[in-house]
């Protein structure tokens, strides 16, 4: 059997096992050498089946103790909509449909910062322009659920009241009525999802597991003459969250 399949069948068996009951919430597991002898594997397939249950969050492993039955967490709503970008910009908009809706944020911005080469392209400006880098980090409940780190050209927003997102007359009131407060009307978002595993700094800030699967979601901000305005990466637990992506259909 292909190692790949290998693993992923052990995994499903252990699956079945747990939600039958098996183990109870919070039991911990044989060890990893005694089920690889049951099940008739290597410990590194082992190992991997653990870690795929672990990053669907069926397991929990705990440094030096061994592997638990996890107690179940709910995956919480995020509603990412046409309707919503007209009126958001770096800070999620409280969405009735939403589940554990994000209730608090710390922010952090530095003025004069140089772009990065991959933020200057998707911005169209010349790497070491510089621009405003704002750090969030949005709760739930007390729930760390989202990191974004937002970038604006400070040629745009430079000598302006809006310079930083939080603070000022339209401190947190998103790019879009930022932008129009100076003349600058956004006309599209676009949005790039990709799935990733969380980083250290990622994993200690919303306090998952290194190597946990998140959503990083891309996003630039567009203004009526197609220039970038704004862009931001987004990060959220896939543990924590659900994100729904909703579309209206234009009326003939």
């Amino acid at each position: 059997m292909p190692r790949e399949a290998q693993y992923l069948a052990v995994a499903e068996v252990l699956r079945a096992r747990i939600l039958s009951g098996e183990w109870e919430i919070g039991e911990r597991l044989p060890s990893r050498a005694r089920l690889a002898v049951e099940y008739e594997v290597g410990r590194n397939v082992l190992q991997r089946a653990m870690n795929r249950l672990i990053i669907d969050g069926l397991l929990e492993g705990r440094a030096g103790s061994g592997t638990y039955v996890r107690t179940p967490r709910e995956r919480l709503r995020l509603v990412r909509s046409r309707l919503r970008h007209r009126r958001e910009g770096s800070r999620p908009v409280p969405d009735r449909r939403e589940r554990g809706r994000a209730d608090a944020w710390d922010s952090h911005s530095q003025v004069r910062v140089p772009a990065p080469e991959p933020i200057a392209e998707r911005l169209a400006i010349s790497p070491g322009d510089l621009c405003v880098n704002t750090h969030y980090e949005f709760l739930a409940d007390g729930q760390p659920v989202q990191l974004s780190e937002s970038w604006e050209p400070l040629a745009i927003t430079g000598e302006t009241p809006i310079v930083l997102p939080e603070m000022g007359p339209l401190a947190g009131k998103g790019v879009v009525e930022r932008m129009r407060s100076i003349g600058v009307v956004i006309s599209r978002v676009v949005e790039v999802p990709r799935p990733a595993r969380a980083t250290q700094v990622q994993a200690n800030l919303l306090g998952i597991s290194v190597g946990d699967l998140v959503l990083q979601i891309e996003r630039t901000i567009f203004d009526a003459d197609g220039r970038p305005v704004e862009t931001a990466d987004m990060v959220i637990p896939d543990v924590r969250r659900e994100v729904v992506y909703e579309f209206g259909v234009d009326r003939p």
